[in-house]
């Protein structure tokens, strides 16, 4: 299930980026979707989800209130605003397709993009 991030970059400590991911192959609004990231030396993280039972959505304790996600059905494409970003967001973000429930437990993927990289400078 090929997905295709983009919008990541070098930006400085505070500035925002906006991650874009489009999929093709499967209707986003039927799924769990999401992005985690992944640091080197880390372990992955799940950044965000979407519910697509009720639209509810997920953000992990070290993005709440710093981050957004959104979809748009009409363009199969989900974002992931990110502001007031620090040097420890710094990773390659992956959006995904969750084989679980969003939130509430573990967070599982079956499918996710080769990831867009984010670097934050102090």
């Amino acid at each position: 299930v090929p997905f295709l991030e983009s919008g990541g970059g070098l930006v400085q400590a505070g500035g925002s980026l906006r991650l874009s991911c489009a999929a093709s192959g499967f209707t986003l609004d039927y799924y769990n979707i999401g992005w985690f990231r992944q640091a080197p030396g880390k372990e992955r993280e799940g950044v965000s989800c979407i519910s697509a039972s009720d639209g509810s959505t997920y953000y992990a304790d070290s993005v709440k209130g710093r981050f957004t996600i959104s979809k748009d059905n009409t363009k199969n494409s989900m974002y992931l605003q990110m502001n007031k970003l620090k040097p420890e967001d710094t990773a390659v973000y992956h959006c995904a397709r969750l084989d679980s429930s969003c939130g509430g437990g573990e967070i599982r993927y079956d499918y996710w993009g080769q990831g867009t990289q984010v670097t934050v400078s102090s």
